[in-house]
């Protein structure tokens, strides 16, 4: 009864609040008291009591009662933090007070009549990080005190208290659900301050750094560093299996859980460091950066997060990370004799993310990843995901993400290295069934995406090609399948209605025709199935070889074209089966997803490298653009091309083929870059091998291809083939395209992911648009 009358009288106040002519002056304790006076209010409640169109009204109707509004609840936060949430009372509403501020994140600016030394927002999050240690209410005091004392907040040393034990901390704290429960609505009310980025439109040239994140990791906040180091360690040494004991998870909440989620997206948004100025906290108090400090610029404010990442160093920190990342990946992977018995965690985009950013801020940790095989541990959940969303247009940013890692990963020589180990973990996915490699599962699921993927991962092609080219000269000994797959993959790219249905679809013939240089070049030894795949399928090479170029034999080819049902650069072009296995689920109805910036093409995202004798990376500079005498010149100079041609046809656009362009193919088009095809390797090798194993064949009546691929494992072509081409790799580089692409797919994977209460719902959000598929 009493906690009804509470809510009444709670709502009570929010309709004053929206109906009153007159400010409601801040003096009128009896009036704003009413809005945390009762301790048993949740967050759902606020919710329920103060809907998002009233919070409207009162912005239009009595701009200055939601100001107060919201220097009170700031006021009440600070206050706690001050004295420690001393009280039951003061504690609930600590944790009730994100609620207040959660519908309107960008209307906390400064009172005309406040004669504050620091704007509001900034004493906002200075109070949210004092919270964040506050003895008894997130973390374990650590010291004794009676009831009388009053604990002065500013002089703890947050050091003491950071919340798990990991890099920089031995010390492991009691389990306390309490605490875990109050630091997640307090990160909560963080990502809600620092979601200014969802109101402002995509841009790729966007210079300004968000200024609360800005503020909040800087040197202002004397939590910085407990905090990260909490955060860090929190996600690290999070164990969603406990010790193991089937179903555990449906008997009781995991508050750790919840926890780890929001830790998660608060790091990846917090790790911004995109080289530009910081703007101060002062802007959103109506005061210019230059005002505030003498019209002098602003001086870089570091971000502190980003600076403490990037130090660590030792190795076992460096293993703990990675130890604890990859037993979140491998979570859902993970199969048990019980079905359903064990807990499977859901944030695997964040995790990817996450694990994006510490490769990106921290090069020793990604030199640590790469080192050792621990890297496959990274790689196979990664390749699960992939094959698992390849259908699903829901998820089609996970796909992305994962291959960008890959991408990233594949431009250092271990990767490549790595992968030769065999595979022999089998996880549950639906491919075909061979005996090989991780290098092996890589290219059968690449091929699954290109053959059965949605269509908007068309994109992606160049990207997952670019990953195949760069482990190439490393694979030691590829499988019959994965040797079939990539000739599959040629035969389809490689037909001339698909070459000239669009001005960029001959660069992914180049890649794959690099990938079969790099292999017959650098590790002819031990690939009899690639080199037997290519004998048999000789005539692909022939027919490009031969490709038509005159506008008979190109209006013929779109012909066929128009017959395949419009057909375009997609993973339909290409035709065999899918392996007999199923398409997955694609998203059920009234699903929602977050749209994404156009992904940069390959030439945007990527920088060229050689593979000096040393195995060291030497930067190669853009060669012009020459007709080709060897696969190296025409390496480089599809490279040029592929610049250039982006630059004049897609604007910057996906490489999807666009129905409007005014673009056709033409006999000199074609003639251009065919004579640049990388063929000469490929013809000596079938112009050597192909008659030697026919007269095998004939001499010896052999019709078993295992005798035949027993005569290519003990052949040689040494002398034969032109002199090796330098190995080239292309990098993964940074750039503001990709920067876009990221800060929406965050934010959208955040906004979809917090709802419930459903923070940000039914606002203005302009950085993704919110689809019902």
């Amino acid at each position: 009864m009493g906690s009804g009358d509470s809510k009444l009288h709670f709502r009570k106040a929010v309709i004053q609040l929206t109906t009153k002519t007159q400010p409601v002056e801040a003096s009128d304790d009896a009036f704003w008291d009413q809005f945390w006076s009762d301790a048993s209010t949740t967050v759902q409640d606020i919710f329920a009591l103060v809907p998002a169109a009233e919070i409207r009204a009162v912005r239009e109707e009595s701009p200055s009662n939601l100001a107060t509004l919201c220097y009170k609840a700031v006021e009440k936060l600070v206050q706690g933090a001050d004295s420690g949430c001393s009280s039951e009372k003061q504690r609930q509403t600590g944790a009730e007070l994100h609620a207040a501020a959660h519908p309107h994140p960008a209307n906390l600016e400064e009172d005309d009549g406040e004669d504050e030394a620091r704007p509001l927002a900034e004493l906002l999050l200075l109070a949210i990080a004092d919270l964040l240690f506050c003895p008894d209410f997130t973390v374990q005091s650590c010291k004794r005190k009676s009831p009388d004392t009053v604990l002065d907040t500013q002089a703890i040393d947050s050091c003491e208290y950071i919340w798990e034990a990991g890099v920089g901390f031995a010390h492991s704290p009691p389990y306390n659900h309490v605490h875990d429960m109050n630091r997640t609505e307090l990160l909560k009310l963080l990502l809600t301050c620092f979601s200014e980025a969802m109101y402002l439109p995509p841009s790729a040239d966007r210079k300004s750094v968000n200024p609360w994140v800005s503020f909040f990791c800087s040197s202002e906040n004397r939590h910085a560093l407990p905090l990260f180091t909490s955060l860090l360690n929190v996600v690290c040494a999070y164990d969603p299996v406990g010790y193991g004991i089937p179903y555990n998870y449906l008997l009781s909440s995991d508050q750790r859980e919840q926890l780890v989620v929001h830790v998660i997206q608060v790091l990846i948004i917090a790790l911004e460091h995109e080289g530009v100025a910081r703007a101060s906290l002062q802007v959103l108090g109506g005061i210019s950066p230059s005002a505030a400090v003498g019209q002098q610029e602003p001086a870089e404010a570091e971000n502190l997060f980003v600076n403490y990442l990037s130090r660590i160093h030792r190795d076992e920190d460096l293993s703990f990370m990675l130890k604890g990342l990859t037993q979140l990946l491998n979570n859902p992977l993970v199969q048990t004799y019980l079905p359903h018995s064990a807990k499977k965690i859901q944030f695997h985009q964040e995790l990817l993310l996450l694990f994006w950013k510490l490769c990106d801020i921290n090069k020793k940790f990604l030199f640590f990843v790469l080192k050792s095989s621990d890297v496959l541990d990274v790689l196979v959940p990664i390749l699960f995901y992939l094959n698992d969303a390849r259908a699903d247009q829901s998820r089609v940013g996970l796909v992305h993400i994962g291959v960008f890692i890959l991408l990233l990963l594949s431009g250092e020589r271990n990767f490549g290295v790595r992968l030769n180990k065999p595979y022999v973990l089998r996880v549950p996915m639906d491919i075909p069934v061979f005996t090989g490699t991780h290098a092996d599962l890589l290219i059968v699921i690449f091929h699954k995406i290109i053959s059965s993927g949605h269509h908007r991962l068309q994109p992606l092609f160049d990207c997952l090609l670019t990953v195949i080219v760069n482990i190439s000269p490393y694979l030691k000994s590829l499988s019959m399948v994965a040797a079939n797959k990539l000739l599959h993959l040629l035969e389809a790219f490689s037909t001339p209605w698909f070459l000239f249905s669009s001005p960029q679809n001959h660069y992914l013939v180049f890649f794959l025709l690099e990938v079969f240089n790099n292999v017959i070049q650098y590790q002819f030894d031990g690939n009899s199935n690639l080199v037997y795949a290519i004998i048999r399928k000789r005539s692909i090479f022939h027919q490009l070889a031969n490709l038509p170029s005159d506008m008979a034999s190109i209006q013929k080819a779109l012909q066929q074209k128009k017959r395949k049902s419009g057909l375009s650069r997609s993973g339909s072009v290409t035709s065999e089966a899918a392996d007999n296995s199923r398409v997955p689920v694609a998203a059920e109805p009234r699903m929602f997803n977050a749209s994404l910036e156009a992904t940069p093409g390959i030439d945007k995202i990527t920088e060229k490298a050689q593979v000096s004798e040393e195995g060291t990376m030497v930067s190669v500079s853009d060669v012009p653009p020459t007709v080709g005498t060897s696969d190296t010149e025409s390496n480089s100079d599809r490279d040029h091309e592929i610049s250039h041609a982006r630059s004049e046809t897609t604007s910057g656009q996906p490489s999807a083929i666009s129905a409007s362009a005014p673009w056709s193919a033409n006999p000199d088009w074609v003639t251009s870059w065919k004579v640049k095809l990388p063929l000469q390797t490929i013809m000596r090798l079938l112009q050597v091998l192909v008659p030697q194993v026919e007269k095998i064949c004939i001499d010896k009546g052999l019709t078993d291809e295992s005798e035949i691929l027993n005569f290519l494992q003990h052949g040689t072509l040494v002398g034969l083939l032109p002199v090796p081409h330098p190995i080239l790799i292309r990098k993964y580089q940074a750039n503001a395209g990709t920067a876009a692409w990221f800060r929406t797919y965050m934010w959208g994977v955040i906004y979809l992911r917090n709802v419930d209460p459903p923070v940000w719902y039914d606002t203005d959000i302009r950085l993704f648009e919110i689809q019902r598929i």
